[in-house]
């Protein structure tokens, strides 16, 4: 009977250092995606006509904040960053913090939300950033990469963090679920909480 506590005791306790584990990344590649993508910027002259013969340059700068979908996929990444950011502060800092069964199902509810939100705003840049790749011939949307190649290679790694942090939020999701069958404490005193009498 001991053995069995101390056993499910070492099981929550890593089972908690993994869900750990899993926030921080998935609150680096997050964050990662929301700043590169709200940083990317990049500004180029071309000649858009002549003049006898003097060309006439113009100066034209692709931003984030040009298209819905990146705005969407910064604001998105910067709400689940948060949210990362928020469990690891409790889980750091709440040691004392018991995690009952309408806690636990509300952290469930929000990993799922969470998830569902980032995988969205990841899809949506994902599409648009294929139109900015290769065009649409058929709508008559031109491509604008083999223009602004720099712009199109910060925003390839943005969305690269993205999907990173909605593979890392699935399996948080997933761990949050199943910890709803054996509730339990995540702190440093876990391993400490069940008795060694039978």
């Amino acid at each position: 009977m001991a053995v069995s506590k101390l056993v499910l005791a070492a099981t929550s306790t890593k089972s908690c250092k993994v869900l750990l584990g899993l926030r921080v990344l998935a609150f680096s590649a997050t964050l990662s995606a929301a700043i590169v993508m709200g940083l990317n910027k990049e500004t180029k002259t071309f000649v858009v006509g002549n003049v006898g013969n003097t060309p006439v340059k113009a100066t034209f700068t692709a931003k984030f904040q040009h298209t819905p979908a990146f705005v969407f996929f910064v604001v998105a990444n910067a709400m689940v960053s948060f949210h990362n950011m928020l469990m690891i502060a409790v889980h750091l800092f709440g040691v004392k913090m018991e995690f009952t069964s309408f806690r636990l199902l509300s952290v469930a509810i929000l990993d799922m939300l969470n998830v569902t939100l980032i995988s969205a705003a990841a899809n949506a840049a994902a599409f648009i950033s294929e139109v900015g790749k290769n065009g649409n011939k058929h709508a008559r949307w031109d491509k604008i990469c083999d223009r602004f190649a720099t712009y199109c290679d910060h925003g390839a790694g943005a969305l690269i963090a993205a999907f990173a942090g909605v593979v890392l939020m699935l399996t948080i999701s997933a761990i949050s679920i199943s910890r709803l069958a054996h509730p339990n404490k995540c702190s440093s005193s876990t391993a400490a909480t069940p008795s060694v009498v039978p």
